[in-house]
């Protein structure tokens, strides 16, 4: 298991970028997290390849349910990914497994 972050450094209700390696490859990470629940994407959007974030490291995410992309206002749900409004609804953010152990954030794989 490879160590991410605290739990504590994403806000309850926030996202967070990050860079990992996966498969010896750096990977742009955004997490989101609801209470004790975090979920894993690349931070790209299915839409036109973009960043989600608005400025490096800095999301909208609203009433800790979805997570909007900043270049096209797409919204996705924290827990599956899915777009759920934007011009690419019904697609879905790509997905990297993670989970949280003893108050930390761990990428699986």
């Amino acid at each position: 298991m490879n160590p991410l972050c605290a739990l504590e450094a994403i806000a309850d209700g926030g996202a967070l970028a990050l860079d990992a390696e996966l498969e010896g490859k750096a990977l742009p990470l955004v997490l989101v997290r609801r209470g004790q629940e975090v979920w894993g994407y690349r931070n790209r959007c299915p839409h036109f390849s973009v960043p989600l974030d608005f400025r490096p490291g800095e999301f909208s995410t609203y009433r800790s349910q979805v997570l909007m992309c900043a270049h096209h206002s797409a919204l996705f749900r924290f827990e599956d990914g899915h777009c759920i409004e934007g011009p690419c609804e019904g697609s879905r953010l790509e997905a990297v497994p993670v989970r949280v152990v003893e108050g930390r954030v761990e990428i699986l794989g």
